[in-house]
Order: structure tokens, then sequence, then C-alpha cells
């Protein structure tokens, strides 16, 4: 059984999120397994969490594309490669099945008998390119309609030989880095007197078609403001930042997350009781710290990137659909619905 996994997954944030649950399936049927993973250097405090993966190798591809005669590109090019070439792996995962990605592949060494694997068709609603099943030795057929997350837990399993067993278990582990929310004007600086449970709105996307309309989050926000709740808002960008300052600004207890690393925005959400969010990154991570969650559609893709646990999970997370946009009673509804730490009514 191959002792040593390189899994390629270099993007997006929601995508590397999506892959983790593998990693702890190989764990599981495997044990003793080292498994090191090639992410792209902005996500890796986040691969650097998950638990299970040994060395994090950080790429810039995209970065390194802008430029790529450029001296420094070329030197950081050099060291990239030293450090994804220092062993030999038993398998190499694409999980990504992209031409980069398939580059990164065909880089890696592999032992006597290693073996690279990778998807030999495109699955719906992600992105697929040729060089994936150029490159491998060994290419695997998927259902086309699956979950993110099943995806890439059944090309591990069928390329390492193993049945999937139980439900997504993600093994994303909080740090110590969460920043504490600013005590409220006239409050007692005793930092064991106790706050409120906050809930952290994730209202910014790549996507402006799955934005949700900021009239409708600061509808939900006065809702959780009266139920008990402090919300706190999330952003990525300055353009979100604003959005964030915006929704603040019409409510009676509202937090605006300093810009942090990705790393303290993975401890700090872990503090929160729970996160209501669009399709996006940050949401999949309030997934994968398992977490009482809603998650918001303007599509109807929730079967493809939504929670998808099974048993309590499942009663903890939730995603609501509509078409242009879920009105606000139908995602209060579903909140109100999890088991979250409600203070009043």
């Amino acid at each position: 059984m191959p002792a040593k996994v390189l899994i390629v997954k270099l993007s997006s944030l929601g995508d590397v999120v999506h892959a983790m649950p593998a990693v702890q399936d190989l764990r599981a049927a495997l044990p003793g397994i080292q498994i090191d993973w090639v992410v792209e250097r902005a996500f890796a405090p986040l691969v650097g969490r998950c638990e299970g993966v040994g060395e994090v190798i950080p790429c810039e591809l995209r970065r390194w594309g802008k430029a790529p005669l450029a001296r420094q590109t070329r030197a950081e090019w050099k060291t990239f490669k030293q450090q994804l070439q220092a062993q030999a792996y038993d398998a190499v995962v694409d999980l990504q099945g992209l031409t980069k990605s398939a580059l990164i592949v065909w880089l890696a060494l592999t032992t006597p008998q290693g073996r690279r694997i990778a998807m030999a068709n495109q699955t719906e609603g992600s992105g697929y390119e040729a060089p994936t099943r150029w490159v491998a030795d060994e290419a695997i057929a998927l259902e086309p309609h699956v979950h993110a997350v099943q995806r890439a837990r059944l090309l591990c399993a069928a390329a390492l030989g193993y049945t999937l067993q139980g439900p997504n278990r993600f093994g994303l582990v909080p740090g110590d880095r969460a920043v504490l929310a600013p005590l409220p004007a006239g409050h007692n600086a005793n930092s064991f007197a106790p706050r409120k449970p906050q809930v952290a709105l994730v209202h910014g996307t790549s996507r402006a078609d799955k934005q949700w309309p900021l009239a409708s989050w600061v509808e939900l926000g006065r809702r959780l403001n009266h139920s008990g709740f402090a919300v706190a808002l999330a952003h990525g960008t300055t353009a979100e930042k604003a959005t964030s300052e915006a929704i603040a600004a019409q409510l009676d207890d509202a937090w605006v997350w300093p810009s942090m690393g990705l790393d303290a925005l993975v401890d700090t959400m872990a503090q929160c009781a729970g996160v209501i969010g669009v399709d996006s990154g940050l949401s999949h991570i309030a997934v994968a710290l398992g977490l009482p969650h809603v998650q918001i559609y303007n599509f109807d893709t929730a079967w493809r990137t939504g929670p998808a646990g099974e048993g309590r999970q499942a009663a903890q997370q939730v995603s609501v659909y509509a078409t242009p946009c879920p009105r606000v009673d139908a995602v209060w509804q579903a909140w109100d619905q999890l088991a979250t730490p409600v203070m009043c009514r």
C-alpha cells in the first residue's frame, strides 16, 4: 500500500476545503500514511490546519504566470521545484483536473512503482482540462453528477483501493490566532465577563450573481440582534469591507472584523455560535468547522457545493435556495430551526 501520497489541489478556497475529507479517508484507510499537499500559497495556512497533512508545499502559479521570465519568478520557481522533488511519492493525486495541476503532477517524482492519478472526465459544474489525463498513469472515471466533496473522496478511494466509510469529516482544526471582539462602550473590562454569542455573516463572494441584497442582510442582522446575538461581519476585499461597514451601521450590535490572515480568520470564525452566508469559500470553512450554518443560494447548485452532512451535522447545516434570491423569512426560518443558543425571542 502507498506510504507517501501527494495531493495536488491548488485553489480556490472552497475547492481546497472540499478536498479535506479525502485526506481523512486516506488516514483512516491507510494507517501510517504520509500525506503532503501542493497548494497556492494564499491557502497554505488553511491546509496547514488540516489533520493528517504533513508537508504543505506552497506555489504561486497565478502570480508567476503574470511575469514568467522575471528574475524573481525564476528564482521562486526553482525553489518550489526543489521542494516538490525533494522526495518521491507512491501516489500523486490530481484533485484539481486542470492544466496547472497537471503540470505539478508531471513534475512530481514517483517511486519505481508509483503512479500519477487523475480524473478521466469532467463532472457537472467543475472545470476540467485534457492535460490532467495526458500526464496520468491512471485516469479514473467518476459519476458526472456528484458533490464536490464526494468527487475527491471517490477519486482517492478508487485510486488507492479502499471503500468509503462514514460521513464527511474535514479535520479542520482551529489554532490560537482568534481575534477577540472589542468590548462594548462602558462594558466591564473583566475578560471573564460573559459575551453575547456571535453569528458571522458572510456576504462576500467572487460572483455578483451569488450575492444577497444588502437590505436583506440588514434585516437578518436586526433579527439576530433581537434574538440575543451579536453580529460579526467578515470581508476579504476593500469592497467587501465597505459592505460590512454599511450593514453594521444599521445594526445595534455588530462587529466588522479587522483585516486578518486566513489562519486568524479560521480561528476567529471557530469561536462563533454559527454562520449565515452565501456560496463562498468562507461559508465552506464554516461547514468544515462544524458550525451551525445556513448557506444561501440564488441558483440550484447546493447539491454540488452546499452542506452535505449526515445525522446531527445535517440538522445543523442547511442550504436555502430561491430565484432570484431567497427571502429573509426563508433564511431566518432555516436558521431558527438549527440548534443555536438563542437567548431570547
